[in-house]
């Protein structure tokens, strides 16, 4: 019992964090609103993460771990039943996230934590994905560069940063594509996937 309720406090703690770094942006928001929000007190903030910079790094941890995983199983799989083909290396990096954001499944707010994480200055949690995370790009970065042998280094890793970002506004459901009504959410995330990595496979190949 003493378990499930741990895990259930920690659970609700990162769950507000999550809406209210989304809303109001990580320097914005004060461990009192996050205590607020999930109907704790400090002392379980305190227990569960020590301080407001590691409540930061687990609302990230909990979401891309699985994303990261997801993708780095989907890249493998693309590598030994079609090799040398772009389009499946860049379906496996879109698809996770497309997967993660428009299936929301809890998981739209932590769209927006991204994007601020984007836009924001915080050199503590860039410093914690680039060390967490920093590895599922490279991966990416490889297995491009393996069928892009006359692509260099840097075009290559701007050309990942462009698809990276293109990926992210689609994420977040901005811009002029909408889902059409009578439209399924599988259904629109089929078609934003498949636009965004063809529009990325000519990209990578221009």
């Amino acid at each position: 019992m003493s378990g499930t309720r741990q895990f259930s406090t920690k659970d609700k703690i990162l769950g507000a964090a999550e809406e209210l770094f989304a809303a109001n942006g990580f320097a914005g928001t004060s461990l009192r609103q996050v205590t607020s929000r999930a109907d704790v007190n400090i002392a379980a903030v305190n227990y569960h993460f020590g301080s407001k910079e590691n409540l930061v790094n687990e609302v990230f941890r909990r979401r891309m771990d699985q994303m990261s995983a997801q993708r780095l199983a989907q890249l493998r799989r693309a590598l030994a039943e079609q090799p040398g083909q772009i389009e499946p290396i860049i379906a496996a990096f879109v698809d996770p996230a497309l997967d993660m954001a428009i299936g929301r499944n809890g998981n739209g707010g932590f769209v927006r934590v991204i994007a601020r994480a984007y836009v924001e200055k915080n050199d503590a949690l860039r410093k914690f994905l680039s060390e967490q995370y920093g590895h599922v790009p490279r991966e990416f970065a490889s297995a491009l560069s393996a069928c892009l042998p006359g692509l260099g280094k840097a075009e290559l890793y701007g050309r990942l940063d462009f698809l990276a970002g293109a990926l992210t506004y689609a994420m977040a459901d901005f811009g002029l594509i909408k889902r059409p009504h009578g439209t399924t959410e599988a259904e629109h995330r089929t078609r934003i996937a498949g636009e965004l990595i063809r529009f990325s496979a000519a990209g990578f190949r221009a």
